[in-house]
């Protein structure tokens, strides 16, 4: 079965698609968040009352629109561009996140998003 999200943040609203693994099933149970956006460089992330480990495939380097889960610090990542730690203009995390999804639009959207604003994610029935 495909797992689709929405996300709203601010004015911008995005969906999702997640993959297949456990970060993305214990994600989708967890639903629907809510939280407010912290903006690092074009990365907007949000602690979550979900906790995982780091996943085998964690990883620094992620792709424009994809979406990860940050174990240090229990939060939903999403990235669209450059953060302060990139070497060039591809995304990269602060430390390790489980890739867990993609944004099926326009991730770049996400740079009209500030500090503090409500975000909110749910489920998106089929």
């Amino acid at each position: 079965m495909t797992c689709r999200i929405q996300i709203v943040a601010g004015e911008v609203s995005q969906t999702a698609i997640l993959n297949d693994s456990t970060t993305a099933d214990a994600i989708w149970l967890a639903l629907p968040i809510v939280g407010h956006a912290n903006c690092w460089g074009d990365e907007i992330y949000f602690a979550i009352p979900v906790q995982i480990e780091e996943a085998e495939d964690a990883r620094q380097e992620m792709a424009v629109g994809e979406i990860g889960y940050w174990p240090v610090g229990t939060a939903f990542c999403i990235f669209f561009g450059p953060t302060p730690v990139s070497v060039g203009e591809e995304p990269r995390a602060y430390s390790n996140v489980n890739p867990f999804g993609q944004i099926e639009g326009d991730a770049t959207a996400f740079r009209a998003v500030s500090n503090g604003e409500k975000v909110t994610v749910s489920k998106l029935e089929e």
